[in-house]
């Protein structure tokens, strides 16, 4: 390892992921010398990055030990859904410190909902027992296909006047407004698709030696995420996944939130369910609502959610043989019994005997945390990258050496 893949952010990296946690080992791992590694060190520990633990002793002194200090800082998620959103506060290594749920509608628009997380946010922290000093992210999901990089929802059949929107600058305006300033940088505000996140945290905290990960998320829409090699796999824009909108040939009467007919959301989806138990006398406004009904066992709910993972479950032949998964996940509010079943039933007739050989089907664990869990770890995955800290670690030295400017959240 040499040049700045030796950095200070590349060995936090190694004691992060358990690789090297001694000086000894960093040295072994990098093949720095022994003051160039206590040099980097000190780098991380004046930015309380790290701390030290004693080891295992085997007879003679007991060896230090390095282990980041997921207690420095928190993280701000919120999970966003049609008619609610969850939020919470993390530390580092994914705990949550304080969560609460409240009523939203989606379809008020970004600015008023941006506004409401943000006066939810200071009270959250509080309860957290934590301040707004020490935030220093917030991370979004969202039911919407989300170009990562520029940090917007584009074209969401789903949240009406979302698309293009910036949340980045109005999460951090609001944010100013009604919590406080936290630097004199940006806050970091990062967005991702529901279903993307869901995928990220599951995989990270069941199925870590999965090198193909599939989650698909069935609520009021229907989406997919793919974890290839411990990353999202987000195509070249952030439209991988969106199997919702994948045409059934047989159903072009279907119309759909997008516009067009005969999308797979427009017949099996939450949204899709509800309005044919409604029709049928059982009200039911969203997936929640077909959720509610599953529940309670009522054979309608049942037959219609069977059939639902049927023709999701006809899609999805395609989609294994594509991607050759080790675990297939099913979520969001249909995923019970009669909908996992209809799914194995079309996936194990359509797909080839070879794709699901080695194929776990299996539904959530994390359940309603994991679209939160994946936004908290997204924003800790970023700004903790190597290349990443060493720009933070490098601006936080900088202010350091100007006594009247304040440093922020670290």
């Amino acid at each position: 390892m040499t040049g700045n893949q030796a950095s200070a952010g590349h060995l936090l990296r190694l004691i992060r992921t358990g690789e090297a946690t001694t000086r000894g080992e960093l040295q072994e791992a990098t093949g720095l010398s022994r003051s160039t590694v206590g040099h980097r060190l000190d780098q991380l520990f004046r930015a309380e990055w790290l701390r030290d633990r004693a080891g295992i002793s085997t007879g003679g002194r007991p060896s230090t030990r390095l282990e980041f200090d997921a207690a420095h800082a928190v993280v701000l998620a919120a999970a966003l859904e049609t008619r609610h959103a969850r939020l919470a506060v993390f530390d580092l290594a994914g705990t949550v410190l304080a969560e609460r749920t409240e009523p939203l509608l989606l379809e008020d628009g970004p600015d008023k909902v941006l506004v409401r997380l943000a006066e939810w946010f200071g009270p959250l922290l509080a309860e957290a027992g934590t301040e707004p000093g020490k935030v220093c992210g917030i991370g979004l999901s969202v039911p919407g296909p989300v170009d990562w990089e520029a940090g917007q929802v584009v074209q969401p059949p789903i949240m009406p006047g979302w698309d293009r929107y910036p949340v980045r600058r109005r999460m951090r305006e609001a944010y100013a407004e009604h919590v406080g300033p936290v630097s004199s940088d940006p806050l970091p505000v990062l967005l991702d698709n529901d279903a993307n996140l869901m995928a990220y945290a599951e995989q990270r905290a069941g199925f870590r030696d999965c090198g193909a990960f599939l989650l698909v998320k069935v609520s009021t829409g229907i989406g997919a995420g793919v974890v290839v090699g411990g990353e999202i796999y987000r195509g070249i824009d952030g439209g991988a996944g969106d199997i919702g909108h994948i045409r059934l040939p047989d159903r072009t009467d279907a119309l759909c939130m997008c516009g067009s007919f005969g999308c797979l959301a427009a017949v099996a989806s939450g949204r899709a369910l509800a309005g044919q138990l409604s029709a049928l006398g059982l009200p039911a406004a969203s997936g929640s609502g077909v959720r509610e009904h599953l529940a309670a066992g009522r054979p309608e709910a049942v037959r219609l959610a069977r059939e639902a993972g049927r023709r999701v479950g006809e899609v999805l032949a395609t989609v294994v043989t594509l991607l050759n998964p080790g675990v297939l996940m099913i979520a969001g509010d249909l995923a019970g019994t009669p909908f996992l079943t209809g799914v194995r039933e079309l996936l194990y007739q359509r797909a080839m005997p070879r794709t699901t050989a080695n194929l776990q089907v299996v539904t959530s664990s994390l359940g309603e945390r994991a679209g939160l869990t994946g936004a908290a770890a997204m924003v800790v995955e970023h700004l903790y990258a190597p290349d990443r800290a060493d720009a933070r670690l490098a601006a936080l030295e900088s202010v350091s050496r100007e006594p009247h400017l304040s440093p922020g959240p670290r």
